[in-house]
């Protein structure tokens, strides 16, 4: 009887676990799911105690209300039956959680809508017709994403604000023309709807656009030669086919909308449209922390029921095959007024691109806003303190040791998140694909992937709950940097694994029989052959996290990053400064964007667009 039958159970069992973790990829998996479990299970028990305990303006409520003899920290339901009930009232949680509701729900939907419609129209036109200026049109479409999401909501504010609107502050048509649109024009549901539609309709771009590209032109040059019309093709064979895209494109547009901060803030709140994130804020603000959290866990919810329905409508195809090796050759379709079509969608792209830019620093010159005869550059090279009428304003931008400070700040952390959210995409990527079709790879990646589904409003609320029990954490740069690691890591994983599965595991072999070590094989092979897509792995958290508000704008004061210091002067109508700090973000993030574009080719448009 030889020693490998004499062995006994535990010991065979302990045999398989070391050879099992001798393997850097399994040694990966592990410890990923062991951290990510642990970021994500904890903050989410944490924000569900922070739910059931009652806040100090909660306790006195609740006193006086019920005649109860509560104090802070104490658990109950009433958090729960006040908000959502209307224990107290039904004006009360109509008013204070219901209304936003159904105010995000809406806006959410139709952001959706506006995104699917605007991004997939581009991308059929891009890939399918001969429309002209592909390449700038391709280039340029991306910009909104790139920019701060409020950027068009500023823009939007700085053209259609009016006298008899709102604050009452004068906008450019006002200025020029002496036009004043109507308040639901400028202020509400529809500016804000638009503006979250256009910021993230790049995606539906890039998502319709990457299948579109690939998919195999004998599709439909088929249906073509059965005498089908073009919008039967379209109707019958190119919407199917980009389902995924769709489904994809109205869960990140959703998820994101029905949390956007700042969006609401600029274009929402001065005409009485209030959303779930704004009121989530307000209500912790005001103290009532154990409501605020209660809408967390709703806005939680939701994020997890769009992942079960993009589950539940994609789960029920089981390939969604477009491309063969066949045929790629498509047939453009000819445009009618193609000359007139393309300069048309070039004059769009310049006033959602590059308008929004010289908008800013106009507006940054302006002593009184909307007056171009009262140009100054005071705000932006004063050395001495600028006098504001509501709030302290300080010396100009580029003297001004707040905001170069706070601008410093957001690279700092932007920084420090991409180098740990890139690194650890590029890993999880490796250990993923080495182990594709296992349990624990497949447990990963939707772990990993779980951070993208909670909006971010939520996501940071959850770590504010975190930093009430771990108190060496609250207010910190470190609590700043797990947030945005931990949110932004499903764009750097998916990117991650995507480029490792494209790589035939031949090459890893060859090195490993020339004795190649494992650090070696990933830093001198694996890494520089996807390069572009590992590098995008950095620069989109970096683009992300800097231009964030929603994430942070819980967790930290207003002077310690360039977004929420924006927010603070936005507020407060100090419009000189909130344009001037927003084009400093739009350079800064653009400026980086080019560099790495150029440097290492990486570009979140490439193969999608233009010749």
């Amino acid at each position: 009887m030889n020693d490998r039958q004499t062995l006994s159970r535990p010991e065979k069992v302990f045999n398989k676990l070391i050879a099992y973790l001798t393997k850097p990829s399994n040694v990966i998996v592990i410890s990923f799911l062991i951290i990510l479990t642990s970021c994500i299970v904890y903050p989410l028990y944490s924000v569900y105690s922070a739910a059931m305990s009652v806040g100090q303006m909660d306790s006195m409520m609740y006193n006086s209300l019920f005649g109860l003899h509560l104090k802070k920290g104490d658990m109950t339901f009433l958090n729960f039956s006040m908000l959502m009930l209307g224990k107290y009232s039904r004006e009360y949680s109509t008013s204070f959680f219901w209304k936003p509701l159904w105010n995000s729900i809406r806006m959410s939907t139709y952001s959706s809508i506006i995104a699917l419609l605007v991004g997939g129209i581009i991308a059929w036109l891009i890939t399918r017709t001969d429309i002209k200026y592909k390449k700038y049109i391709s280039s340029v479409f991306v910009f909104p994403y790139i920019m701060p999401s409020w950027t068009l909501a500023l823009v939007w504010k700085n053209v259609f604000a009016n006298s008899k609107v709102g604050t009452g502050i004068t906008g450019m048509l006002e200025s020029l023309t002496g036009i004043c649109v109507p308040s639901w024009f400028v202020y509400g549901i529809f500016p804000c709807s638009v503006v979250m539609g256009i910021h993230y309709a790049p995606f539906a771009y890039i998502l319709i656009g990457g299948i579109l590209r690939n998919m195999d032109a004998n599709l439909e040059e088929a249906a073509t030669i059965l005498k089908a019309d073009r919008w039967r093709i379209i109707r019958k064979v190119t919407l199917p086919i980009v389902l995924p895209a769709l489904i994809s494109t109205v869960l990140l547009v959703f998820s994101s909308t029905m949390a956007s901060y700042a969006v609401p803030v600029f274009v929402g709140s001065p005409g009485d449209f209030y959303v779930m994130s704004t009121m989530l804020r307000s209500l912790y603000s005001s103290s009532y922390s154990g409501q605020s959290y209660v809408m967390t866990l709703v806005l939680v919810l939701i994020g997890i029921g769009m992942l079960a329905l993009n589950q539940a409508v994609i789960g029920k195809r089981k390939s969604f095959t477009t491309v063969t090796g066949k045929s790629g050759q498509v047939s453009f379709v000819r445009l009618k007024g193609n000359k007139l079509i393309s300069l048309v969608i070039v004059i769009v792209l310049f006033f959602m691109a590059i308008f929004p830019i010289i908008s800013f620093a106009l507006e940054s010159l302006c002593e009184v806003q909307g007056d171009y005869s009262t140009l100054t550059l005071k705000y932006w090279l004063s050395r001495e303190e600028i006098g504001g009428i509501h709030v302290a304003v300080g010396k100009g931008i580029l003297f001004n040791s707040t905001i170069l400070g706070a601008l410093w700040g957001s690279i700092k952390l932007s920084a420090v998140v991409s180098l740990v959210v890139g690194t650890a995409g590029f890993l999880i990527g490796y250990g993923v694909s080495k182990n594709r079709g296992s349990k624990l790879a497949t447990l990963l990646s939707n772990v990993a992937f779980f951070p993208y589904l909670i909006p971010s409003m939520a996501f940071g609320s959850i770590f504010l709950a975190v930093s009430t029990k771990l108190l060496f954490l609250r207010g910190t740069f470190l609590l700043l940097v797990i947030v945005a690691s931990i949110k932004y890591l499903p764009f750097a994983s998916r990117s991650g694994a995507s480029a490792m599965m494209q790589l035939s595991g031949e090459i890893e072999e060859a090195a490993i029989i020339v004795g190649a070590p494992w650090h070696i094989r990933m830093t001198k092979i694996l890494f520089p052959i996807q390069k572009a897509s590992f590098i995008s792995g950095y620069l989109l958290p970096f683009v992300s996290c800097i231009r964030e508000l929603s994430l942070f704008i819980l967790l930290t004061s207003s002077g310690t990053l360039i977004t929420t210091l924006l927010s603070y002067f936005d507020e407060r109508n100090v419009v000189q400064m909130s344009n001037g700090i927003n084009l400093l973000i739009i350079l800064v993030v653009l400026i980086v964007n080019f560099t790495i574009n150029k440097l290492t080719g990486a570009s979140i448009d490439k193969g999608i667009g233009g010749n």
